[in-house]
């Protein structure tokens, strides 16, 4: 997606049922996408513009939000998000957290099943839904992502809701893990894949080996194409 496409798109992303917070959180963070960000999108046509949606995203760096974000509302879509807990009790992200009507993960604690709650009431509701399946960064030192978790797989077999792949490259080099001060111009890949076909699986029990396939489908879709997005050329290469 070209920088004047983006400019244009500003003033036509996707409002209802943003929440206050999380659309102040936007606006702010949009133009810096805009202007310090090398963006380059695609797949857009893949994500359904209504209805029910999951999308499953590779998880590199805390700025993978901002652009998985700005991927989603160019795509017509306004994201909630499956994130950690603590981000609730974070000061001004808290905010943003509980505005967006996000879904708070309590991780290792009896909690953690109202998530899924949560997140199929959502999915009822025709929402879009972001999930990063390994639950946390990579720590493959090279980026390539982790052996997923079971998560996304049963919620998508409970509800029979379609599992969009997502790859993002170029998050860590713009926000490295560690540090919070972006590092403007760096270059950014978003890239969409059709539907993971989880069809043949519905009708089984839903044990854990039919979770593992499932989840095995949706990350071998995330990693292919982050295979084809790492061999892209840049945005602004020759």
């Amino acid at each position: 997606m070209s920088f004047s496409r983006m400019v244009v798109l500003t003033g036509r992303l996707p409002r209802r049922g943003r929440g206050f917070w999380y659309s102040v959180a936007i606006d702010l963070l949009w133009p810096f996408v805009v202007l310090f960000v090398r963006m380059r999108m695609a797949g857009h046509g893949h994500v359904p513009r209504r209805g029910p949606v999951l999308l499953a995203s590779n998880h590199l760096s805390f700025a993978d939000p901002v652009t998985l974000t700005a991927f989603t509302l160019a795509s017509g879509r306004v994201p909630r998000y499956l994130a950690k807990a603590s981000l609730w009790r974070a000061p001004v992200v808290g905010w943003v957290m509980r505005s967006g009507r996000h879904i708070p993960v309590d991780r290792g604690t009896v909690r953690a099943g109202r998530a899924v709650d949560v997140a199929r009431e959502a999915l009822d509701a025709g929402e879009c839904v972001i999930v990063y399946p390994e639950g946390t960064f990579t720590t493959d030192p090279d980026g390539w992502p982790m052996r997923g978790k079971n998560g996304v797989a049963r919620l998508a077999l409970a509800t029979r809701t379609p599992v969009v792949p997502v790859a993002q490259w170029g998050t860590r080099s713009l926000l490295p893990v560690g540090s919070f001060v972006p590092r403007p111009w760096r270059k950014v890949h978003v890239v969409a894949g059709a539907e993971v076909d989880l069809s043949d699986l519905y009708d089984l029990e839903h044990t854990r080996q039919v979770l593992d396939l499932a989840t095995e489908r949706i990350m071998a879709a995330i990693t292919t194409l982050l295979v084809g997005v790492r061999e892209l050329p840049h945005p602004g290469k020759r």
